[in-house]
């Protein structure tokens, strides 16, 4: 069976970064078929070679974020190692990168340097602040980022502070945001004269525009949106509950067709009936009655019997997923949202499938993350380097 290709195939990346957003990126262009060159320094790479959980030395974490990526080694405070990484720029389709702005134009490898250099170049450039502002050059990474975007101020319980997700979801945001970008930059350069741009994405900025309606209900209304918990403020009923064994399960029932088939499940044809309940406004002020009566409903019921009962009556439900319930979910397996990898020493072991997917060039796993500096040689071979130059960039240090 032929291997379809995969959309961004014959696209060149250089990744000039570390840790998530930018390495996140990547990652993704790298699942569709780019060839991504990640830039490491010789001195240990990427710190998330050491982040979390440590199999054999090195992070299962690297090896998913990493995966499908060649890894090279180039000293940036080496003159040698940055030649090689302008040579690597001047065949390349994309640069991704998020060093704090400035770094890298210190280092002779800004904007204008690379894009004189190659002028179709799309250079992704992800901060904490973004390149321009007061605050472009301070620190950021995503706590931060989530913070000052508005994220944290809603997240949790009105009686305690605000708290965090449980990932860098700002991080991953951004990366999504830069990826989505980079298309659009790509996209233009083929239509219309081929050149390149920059794709100047924020942390603080890339949390702030997922955060629905929460500035115009200030500007028109005053209104500050504040922290409630686990329900959807406005929306009624959506929220999680605590069924009989002690499990947690979330139900959505705020379409109005939806809320009146819960209703009839929990045997409260009254309130199915009811036209003050008919529609979300309606609910909405009612809603500390409505979540009291779920609450006690499914109080009254073990997990697996609620669930069918929902279930049965077509209202949306799930369970609150640990990453154990995923590994045995039908629906997970189907999707084949689980795919098994092989590590540098044999062992199998899953990683999550690649999203989104797409009918006829699906991305794909092609090897986990690779060990420090293991495609330098081949890498700098195919820019004209022989094996007697990379012998002396290794003694000098460059790479």
């Amino acid at each position: 069976m032929t291997t379809p290709t995969r959309p961004l195939a014959g696209l060149k990346v250089v990744e000039l970064g570390s840790l998530i957003a930018g390495p996140f990126a990547a990652r993704i262009m790298g699942e569709f078929g780019a060839e991504v060159i990640k830039i490491e320094s010789p001195d240990g790479g990427d710190p998330l070679r050491k982040w979390r959980k440590l199999y054999e030395g090195t992070s299962l974490w690297w090896y998913l974020q990493s995966r499908n990526k060649k890894s090279v080694t180039a000293n940036l405070k080496h003159p040698d190692g940055l030649e090689v990484v302008r040579r690597l720029v001047a065949e390349a389709d994309i640069v991704v990168e998020n060093f704090r702005p400035g770094v890298l134009e210190k280092l002779g490898l800004g904007w204008e340097t690379l894009s004189a250099l190659n002028p179709g170049l799309v250079m992704l450039r992800l901060s904490g602040f973004g390149q321009s502002g007061p605050m472009a050059q301070q620190p950021g990474f995503g706590a931060i980022g989530e913070s000052m975007g508005g994220l944290r101020y809603v997240t949790g319980f009105p009686d305690r502070p605000p708290v965090k997700t449980g990932i860098s979801i700002g991080d991953s945001i951004a990366a999504l945001w830069g990826v989505i970008g980079t298309l659009m930059a790509l996209r233009h350069k083929e239509m219309n004269g081929g050149k390149g741009q920059v794709v100047d994405v924020a942390l603080y900025e890339a949390v702030f525009a997922m955060m629905e309606s929460l500035v115009p209900e200030f500007d028109v209304f005053g209104f500050v949106r504040e922290r409630t918990g686990n329900i959807m403020p406005g929306i009624t009923p959506s929220n999680t509950h605590t069924t009989r064994d002690g499990r947690h399960i979330t139900i959505g029932a705020n379409g109005d067709a939806i809320f009146r088939r819960l209703m009839l499940a929990m045997g409260r044809s009254d309130l199915a009936d009811d036209p003050t309940l008919a529609d979300n406004a309606g609910r909405d002020a009612r809603r500390d009655e409505l979540y009291a009566l779920i609450d006690a409903w499914v109080a009254g019921h073990d997990e697996t019997d609620a669930l069918a009962a929902l279930a049965a009556a077509e209202v949306p439900a799930s369970r609150i997923f640990s990453v154990a319930d995923m590994f045995a979910d039908p629906q997970f397996l189907a999707r084949e949202m689980l795919q098994s990898v092989k590590l540098p020493d044999g062992r199998d072991c899953r990683m999550p499938g690649v999203v989104p997917k797409l009918s006829a060039t699906p991305g794909r796993c092609e090897w986990v993350g690779p060990a420090l500096g293991e495609h330098t040689d081949a890498v700098l071979q195919t820019i004209g380097y022989d094996a007697a130059a990379i012998a002396a960039l290794r003694r000098d240090g460059a790479i």
